[in-house]
């Protein structure tokens, strides 16, 4: 068979990159493996750089009030969504709302839900190891963003989430996971100009609450989900004596509406609540059990009454 000529060539690895193919990377070397992907890394720039145009939008109340709600929003996307029932299905629903769950997750910008439940599932496995893609030993940059640009983490690891890469509507979701995201940047433009045009009191409009609530808000939530693989294997306290190094921090539970409780969720991961304590303040599980009066979500896995014992007997 015939070789494909050279630009055919670009424009079909490009393709198997944008939709994000197992084989986007397959022509490279081991070597090659290791290395940044220049691309991906410089979209993540560019957003941190599209934060300065609120320089030219300025700042207004709704603006600031849009960005929070957009961050705090998105934060329970990622966290009740991908980290809860994609990666350790700590809850039951439907199948239209896992696929819902799935589109929601991916306005967060961290990429479709089963490459981020099967990296996640993996990081559980080797926690705190060489293996571990993204452990605090390998430096606080490497563990807190670099390690997603690797070329060598492209991939979904299929055989950690063969449970869920049998629904063929999450599988084409993951291929074209960046079209929810641009819709959401859509949406932050076009909320702007209808506030605009019927609220004028409200001093915005659609470059300004696009720019707050799709760079600035997304920056930061980068940020905010980042400091549990970062900081959260770092700085609190252990409860539990786990394998890794996980801890617990108030601070980053309440950015991270109740995934700081880290030492806890390594201890017991399939908990739908990870704050175990009453005084441990866990958003996203109180999210979920609102929305099982709904009948939305079920099967709450709750922490086992041995683990709560166990941790009660630990002298803090």
């Amino acid at each position: 068979m015939n070789a494909l000529p050279a630009h055919a060539t670009i424009i079909k690895r490009f393709w198997l990159w944008l939709c994000n193919h197992d084989d986007a990377y397959s022509h490279l070397q081991p070597s090659e493996l290791k290395k940044t992907d220049s691309t991906r890394l410089g979209i993540y720039i560019a957003f941190h750089l599209g934060m300065l145009g609120v320089f030219i939008t300025g700042i207004s109340t709704t603006a600031v009030i849009f960005a929070m709600a957009m961050y705090f929003l998105r934060m329970f996307f990622i966290t009740g969504f991908y980290h809860r029932y994609f990666s350790h299905k700590s809850f039951r629903t439907s199948r239209l709302f896992q696929w819902l769950m799935g589109v929601a997750g991916c306005t967060a910008g961290q990429r479709g839900p089963l490459w981020w439940a099967s990296h996640h599932r993996y990081h559980h496995l080797k926690s705190d190891s060489s293996d571990d893609p993204h452990t605090p030993t390998k430096g606080f940059m490497e563990s807190h963003v670099l390690w997603i640009f690797k070329k060598e983490n492209f991939n979904v690891n299929h055989k950690h989430i063969r449970d869920l890469s049998k629904y063929p509507e999450l599988v084409m979701l993951e291929r074209f996971h960046w079209v929810p995201f641009l819709l959401y940047g859509y949406f932050c433009y076009l909320t702007g100009e209808l506030l605009h045009r019927h609220s004028p009191l409200l001093e915005t409009d659609g470059t300004q609450l696009f720019i707050w609530g799709f760079f600035v808000s997304t920056v930061f939530l980068y940020h905010g989900t980042y400091t549990i693989n970062s900081l959260a294997h770092r700085y609190g306290k252990r409860r539990f004596d786990t394998r890794d190094n996980s801890k617990n921090s108030l601070a980053l539970a309440l950015i991270t509406l109740g995934e700081g409780w880290h030492n806890n969720h390594h201890r017991y991961p399939v908990s739908t609540r990870q704050g175990f304590y009453w005084w441990e303040i866990d958003l996203t599980y109180a999210a979920l059990k609102f929305l099982s009066y709904f009948g939305i979500v079920s099967n709450l896995k709750p922490v086992p009454a041995s683990i709560l014992a166990e941790g009660r007997g630990v002298k803090r």
